[in-house]
């Protein structure tokens, strides 16, 4: 009798942690899978100040203009000739998000008209460009 009262006892003492680890596991990926991830240019732009400026919630990438002339996307500094071959290859992973341009209040004109026609060259037709509020 004895004997089986240790071996009882042993046996509530040991706890199976193996569900508990699969349900961590699962949630963790769960997160992952669910989380949206924010795109940044690159670059701090000093951007314009407009009346009319709204707040755009789905901005899938972000297109930096800087007073220097520099395009940025995904933290990489690229040349006008390859925004067009960029904005496809991210556009094709989320075809329904928005290209937000954000650029400096001294960028050209001319560099971020380019910018906006190589856009829309590669299929984008949701393009807003980044002002703040006044």
């Amino acid at each position: 009798m004895r004997h089986r009262h240790i071996e009882e006892s042993n046996a509530a003492a040991n706890v199976n942690l193996t569900p508990l680890i699969d349900m961590v596991f699962i949630l963790l990926i769960f997160f992952l899978v669910t989380a949206s991830f924010t795109k940044e240019a690159g670059i701090e732009v000093d951007r314009p100040t407009a009346q009319t400026a709204v707040r755009q919630e789905k901005g899938s990438l972000i297109i930096g203009v800087s007073e220097s002339g520099e395009v940025w996307i995904d933290n990489e500094n690229v040349d006008i000739r390859s925004v067009r071959a960029h904005v496809e290859r991210l556009h094709a992973q989320n075809p329904e998000g928005t290209v937000i341009i954000m650029a400096d209040k001294g960028a050209r004109t001319g560099l971020t008209v380019s910018v906006l026609d190589q856009i829309r060259l590669a299929g984008v037709s949701n393009v807003a460009i980044a002002a703040t509020q006044e």
